[in-house]
């Protein structure tokens, strides 16, 4: 995939919430070549709009807190990284990885020729679940495990 990306190509967002590495996402959901850099695009944005348009009342807050960016926000920090920024691309990252698990299902083939529409309509599911626990995380709500009966 990396061939495919510009070194120093991003996907800009809002000016608020982080502009985001095709790299990274690339890297983070283990993409191939198999996925086109016009498809990773379109789900990155799909993802960029979805997740702005739920966190837009969070943003509004924080806006009138006088924070400009998201970076700027007060948060504990992990390796180095503010909470907000990681819950915000883990989120991202999942929306775009179900939305490219969609597209994939959508294909004749995907990369070895074989069809694996009901792996892929879980990994969407995964991806959607992991979304909406970073959403939730994002929005103050806490965190909790549910083992089914």
């Amino acid at each position: 995939m990396s061939a495919f990306i510009a070194a120093n190509s991003t996907f800009d967002n809002d000016g608020f919430w982080p502009d985001i590495d095709p790299q990274a996402v690339t890297t983070v959901l283990g993409l191939t070549a198999n996925v086109t850099p016009v498809r990773l695009e379109q789900a990155v944005l799909d993802a960029m709009l979805c997740l702005n348009r739920e966190l837009r009342p969070l943003k509004q807050g924080w806006r009138a807190e006088g924070y400009n960016t998201l970076a700027e926000v007060p948060a504990e920090r992990l390796h180095g990284h503010s909470v907000w920024l990681l819950l915000y691309r883990r989120a991202l990252y999942c929306a775009a990885g179900a939305r490219l698990c969609e597209f994939a299902r959508t294909d004749d083939g995907i990369g070895d020729g074989q069809r694996r529409p009901h792996a892929l309509t879980h990994a969407a599911d995964d991806y959607r679940r992991a979304y909406r626990q970073a959403l939730s995380e994002l929005q103050g709500s806490s965190c909790a495990w549910v083992e089914p009966a």
